[in-house]
């Protein structure tokens, strides 16, 4: 079986140079290492997090090294920072392995010294003042936030970016509410609390082997995204259109708001992630839920008019990079082409809302081109849609993610 640092390190080539996602490649490093699963996921997630910390440490020590001694060095630094329990010894000779073990052989005492270095000359990150380096962000990236959303708010929530994100567990309301099912946590050995309705689990390790997952009691969705979904005002006997709905926890909320008397046509572009809507429906028990394959940029004249509809549009992500450290390091001249299709697709969307019915437009980001620009443009340009309510969730706030909705209702 691989070590926990082999592991790591594949799936960080494979992150930094392949493009792969972090959380579907993390989750397949980890999930056959047993005892070490905790120690592999937190070096990728730790490495991902501080990538830009970790090449300024590197860049004191040496020039820059080919791109799989780089991944080794970042991750003996990660080990030497912020793995408290991990020895300096230990940081260094796993790296030299490392090295030996993945065909660099020739570079291990390059590896050897370059870490001794490293060690030897700590930095303290505390006094660092070019917040890019400080928190690891991109500076373009900054700067548009500073621009956006002023320096003071964007400094509260740089070091965000880099805290553990927290785990939310909805109440399947069908089954239980959260009063039961924090209770039945506890007696489970799980450490939670609720928070608005929801509950917060302090740790969520196995979360997902729990009795409370197999039975169907909650999933899990970001408290700021939940606040969101209860903010579209969903009634019951309502039809509810979700246009972008894979994985379906926006779904599942309409769902237990609507109750049996309504429904929820959920639909994704890509066919093989309706499955996932269907599984974790069926999972849940809840039976008000048709999912479909279907372009939500395309009309569908086939699609009944809804009193509710869910328009969670494809984004940039910046508000999730805490659970996707990748996505902070994106050219942001790669997202330029998200904002026609989101205008594309809030448009398509209001034609199947009846009158009164009301609207949900929302993104995981921190991008006002993608967000408030977006629904302004549409409300500018649409005299029979009115703006109730808008509200942008920075990192950390409420505990959660970033997150941007603005409630939509046809006059």
């Amino acid at each position: 079986m691989k070590s926990a640092r082999q592991s790591a390190f594949e799936a960080l080539y494979k992150i930094c140079y392949k493009g792969v996602y972090s959380n579907l490649e993390a989750k397949s490093a980890v999930d056959s290492l047993g005892s070490e699963r905790a120690f592999a996921s937190r070096l990728i997630y730790g490495v991902l997090d501080r990538m830009l910390t970790l090449d300024y440490i590197i860049s004191k020590a040496c020039k820059p090294p080919k791109p799989k001694l780089l991944v080794i060095l970042r991750m003996g630094a990660y080990q030497l920072y912020f793995m408290d329990k991990v020895t300096s010894a230990a940081a260094v000779d796993e790296s030299v392995k490392l090295a030996k073990n993945n065909g660099l052989g020739y570079y291990a005492s390059f590896v050897n010294a370059v870490m001794h270095k490293i060690d030897k000359n700590r930095l303290d990150l505390s006094e660092i003042k070019d917040k890019s380096i400080r928190f690891s962000v991109p500076q373009p990236l900054i700067n548009m936030w500073e621009k956006q959303y002023g320096a003071e708010a964007t400094a509260a929530f740089l070091p965000r970016f880099n805290d553990e994100p927290s785990v939310f567990a909805v109440p399947n309301l069908f089954k239980t509410d959260a009063e039961a099912l924090a209770e039945s946590f506890k007696n489970s050995g799980y450490e939670c609390e609720a928070a608005g309705g929801i509950i917060k689990l302090v740790s969520a390790d196995g979360i997902f082997s729990s009795r409370q997952f197999k039975d169907g009691m909650f999933f899990v969705q970001d408290i700021n995204c939940n606040k969101a979904v209860k903010a579209l005002g969903v009634s019951r006997g309502d039809t509810v259109l979700d246009l972008c709905a894979s994985p379906g926890g926006k779904s599942f909320c309409a769902a237990m708001a609507c109750g049996r008397e309504g429904c929820v046509l959920s639909f994704d572009i890509y066919p093989e992630r309706v499955g996932l809507i269907e599984s974790g429906a069926k999972r849940l028990g809840i039976e008000n839920i048709t999912a479909s394959a279907g372009d939500a940029a395309v009309y569908n004249a086939g699609i009944p008019k809804a009193d509710k509809i869910i328009c969670d549009v494809p984004c940039s992500g910046f508000g999730i990079a805490a659970r996707k450290p990748e996505i902070r390091y994106k050219d942001l001249d790669s997202i330029k082409e998200l904002c026609s299709l989101q205008q594309m697709i809030l448009a398509n969307a209001a034609r199947y809302l009846k009158r009164g019915g009301r609207l949900m437009y929302s993104t995981c980001t921190l991008n006002k081109k993608e967000n408030e620009k977006i629904t302004a443009a549409f409300l500018e340009s649409n005299d029979a849609f009115k703006a109730v309510e808008q509200k942008n969730f920075f990192p950390g706030e409420n505990g959660g993610d970033g997150f941007y909705y603005c409630i939509i209702e046809r006059l």
